[in-house]
């Protein structure tokens, strides 16, 4: 009898002891701290055909090849 009471409160300690000591993790494709303004992926055509994206610390768009 008192085998069975020891097993359950062994294995919830040890199930308790794993989850704290495992440190919380970012997932792979998460971008490092980008230390300004995160801009949208909005994109700009350009009367070239190419295409430009948002930059910079006011998230304007980047000036079209030959502009």
């Amino acid at each position: 009898m008192r085998r069975r009471l020891c097993l359950p409160f062994a294995f919830a300690a040890l199930l308790l002891a794993c989850e704290k000591s495992t440190p919380p993790t970012t997932p792979p494709d998460a971008p490092a701290d980008p230390g300004g303004p995160v801009c949208t992926m909005e994109a700009k055509m350009c009367p070239d055909g190419s295409a430009v994206g948002r930059t910079g610390p006011n998230c304007e768009f980047a000036a079209c090849p030959g502009e």
